[in-house]
Formats: structure tokens, C-alpha cells, sequence
């Protein structure tokens, strides 16, 4: 049974997509999907430096019984809304595809151009 099923069966009221991908394994697919080769991430915290905007480049895991929050970017653009590229790895074309996504879901997102 896949991870994103199972969240799903234990969350079934959790009114989003699920979308899960192992990090640890991005480096073996990404260049054929993106036509470009990188290499294996040394930690979840750099591969999360990466993703596609800065208000969903946050992590959150649990250490001691405490939940620490990883945002390379800060929390700032998430709260106000705004969706911003980071364009360290992703393409143009990934960054816009999930940015009108994300408007069409939430209409009162402020989407910033790529060249912004």
C-alpha cells in the first residue's frame, strides 16, 4: 500500500492533496523528469532548501519530544500569502505550473513572477 494511501485511510477528513517523495531517492528520477543530473541530498534540510517556493520550503520533525520547524526562507511569505519562486533548483516551467495550481485552490494568493 502506497505511504500517501495509508495517510490518507488514518486522516480521512485532511481536505488536501497528499504528495509525499522520499528525498533520499529525488537524485535517481530528477534528471529524466527535469532534464537536469543532481546529486544525492545529504539531508532533508538540503533538499528542502530546493523546493519550489519559498513559503513550502518548510520542514518539521520531531526531536526529544519537541517539534523543530526548518524554514531556510523564513515563515513570512506562508502567513502573508505570497507565493515565490526559489529558483535554486526547480524550472521555470514547475514553479508556474504549481503557482496557478495554488491560485485556482486559494484565489487570494499573491503569485510573483519567475523574473521577480
Amino acid at each position: 500500500m502506497k505511504k500517501e494511501t495509508k495517510i490518507r485511510k488514518a486522516l480521512p477528513h485532511f481536505p488536501f492533496e497528499i504528495d509525499l517523495t522520499n528525498e533520499a531517492l529525488v537524485h535517481q528520477w530528477y534528471e529524466q523528469k527535469f532534464n537536469k543530473k543532481i546529486a544525492p541530498y545529504q539531508s532533508a534540510e538540503e533538499a528542502i532548501e530546493t523546493w519550489p517556493t519559498t513559503a513550502s520550503a518548510i520542514g518539521v520533525k520531531r526531536v526529544g519530544g519537541e517539534y523543530k520547524i526548518y524554514a531556510p526562507y523564513g515563515l513570512q511569505d506562508l502567513f502573508m500569502g505570497i507565493v515565490r519562486p526559489n529558483k535554486v533548483l526547480v524550472p521555470e516551467h514547475v514553479y508556474e505550473s504549481k503557482a496557478v495550481k495554488w491560485k485556482a485552490r486559494w484565489p487570494g494568493l499573491t503569485v510573483l513572477e519567475w523574473s521577480v
